[in-house]
Parts: C-alpha cells; structure tokens; sequence
C-alpha cells in the first residue's frame, strides 16, 4: 500500500490593501463589535518590559485585574484570555526561569494554581482545565522574562468556527465580571 502525501493547503486569500486610500475600507471587511475594549484601548499607553511587575506593583487590583495577591506570588486574569476564566499565577519576583524563582514562589505558585482549579471547576463548571507554563521566547512564552502559570477551563467546542475559520476569540462574559466572580472565590479561600 502506497502511502499519500498531503497536499498543502492552498494560501488564504490576501486583500490588496494598496488600492484603498484615506479612510476607505475594503468591503469584504468583518467587524466584530467589542464595545467593552474601548476602556482598554482608548488608555493604552506604552509597554513597560514587564506586564507581570507592572500588575504586582498596581494600585488597583480592580484595574489591572489582580484576582488575589499571596505572600509570594499572585493571581491575576489575562486581558487577552482563551476563555472566560483566563487566569494567570505570576511570582512578585522578576525570573524567567523556575530555577532563578525562588522556592517559597514556587510553592505557593502551586497552592494558588490548585485553589484557581478548585474555582473554575465551582463557578464555571468546566469539562476540562489547561494548565501550564511556557518559559522561553521558543517555547510560547508571550512574557519570557516573566514565569507565569496559565489556568484556563475548557469545554467540548470552546475552538468553534469563529476561532478556526475567522481567527477570531468569542469571549461572552466581560472580563469585570469574572474578576468579581473569581476575586470573590479567592477572597473566601
């Protein structure tokens, strides 16, 4: 028996950007109304190398989305999430590495992805959870510099159509909302 190779798949088509001037839009555009972002992007101000020390030192943990803040390490939602519930476990130490974090980190960066378990698993109900971290640029790590342990629920078809066939996330709980839910959970742990 012959084995079949599989074929590529053919290129995406590409819009010709070039022939639109000014404020013109090419008419294929899709727009996905995300009127909750406008908060987000109408303060967007310049990146500082870290987003996870930025966070930690915050003022408002209603702002920067902080959901529980440990002796060592701290819990907070990621403003870009997979799904609702998106949480993220970041020690107050800048390490890149789970070798340059220091032990008391290490260990309450696991009590607090464990207790982030047990509160999806109560308030969302999840068929599944993802947990993990990626350290180093290669390895997916959108902050290299920074660990962090990602926790996120997972349900059978989370990766509908929009995500697969438009590259496009559905989130349908606004992002304050889980911050209280989950602020609430901790607070009460």
């Amino acid at each position: 028996m012959a084995l079949r190779r599989r074929q590529p798949a053919p290129p995406r088509p590409r819009t010709d950007r070039s022939r639109f001037a000014g404020n013109a839009e090419p008419e294929s555009m899709d727009r996905l109304w995300t009127p909750w972002r406008f908060t987000y992007v109408s303060r967007a101000e310049p990146q500082s190398p870290c987003i996870f020390c930025d966070k930690a030192a915050a003022a408002s943990d209603a702002e920067s989305f902080v959901v529980y803040r440990g002796r060592h390490s701290f819990v907070l939602l990621n403003i870009f999430p997979y799904n609702n519930g998106h949480m993220m476990i970041a020690p107050y130490e800048h390490a890149a590495t789970l070798g340059e974090t220091s032990r008391d980190a290490l260990q309450e960066i696991i009590e607090l992805t464990r207790l982030a378990e047990k509160h999806l698993l109560a308030i969302y109900k999840p068929l599944g959870i993802n947990i993990g971290m990626n350290i180093g640029e290669c390895a997916g790590a959108g902050v290299a510099g920074h660990i962090h342990m990602h926790v996120l629920p997972r349900w059978p078809g989370d990766a509908g159509f929009m995500t697969t066939v438009s590259e496009t996330r559905v989130i349908p709980e606004d992002l304050r909302v889980s911050w209280e839910k989950l602020r609430a959970a901790f607070q009460g742990s």
